[in-house]
């Protein structure tokens, strides 16, 4: 089933790759949107954050997940799984 995960990241972002990491480790599938090779794009991140400018900003559908540490806030609750699997 394709997932509906969307990350916002830049490069040198070690928040970015942690975030990264956490979902492949958890065999879930994600997009990336790289804001430095597609900088275009950073408007768009913006107003589905409300404003946040920081990377990683991540999403699951129309839902704002957050920043890495939200992730793994998700992730340690066990809702991240039940979120992913309904």
């Amino acid at each position: 089933m394709e997932s509906q995960i969307i990350i916002y990241s830049s490069i040198n972002c070690g928040y970015c790759e942690m975030a990264k990491k956490l979902l492949d480790e958890k065999k879930i599938n994600y997009q990336e949107i790289n804001l430095y090779e597609e900088p275009d794009k950073r408007e768009e991140m913006l107003n589905k954050s409300n404003g946040k400018r920081t990377v990683p900003q991540i999403f699951y559908g129309n839902i704002h997940i957050g920043g890495y540490e939200d992730l793994k806030m998700l992730e340690l609750s066990g809702k991240l799984e039940k979120m992913i699997n309904g």
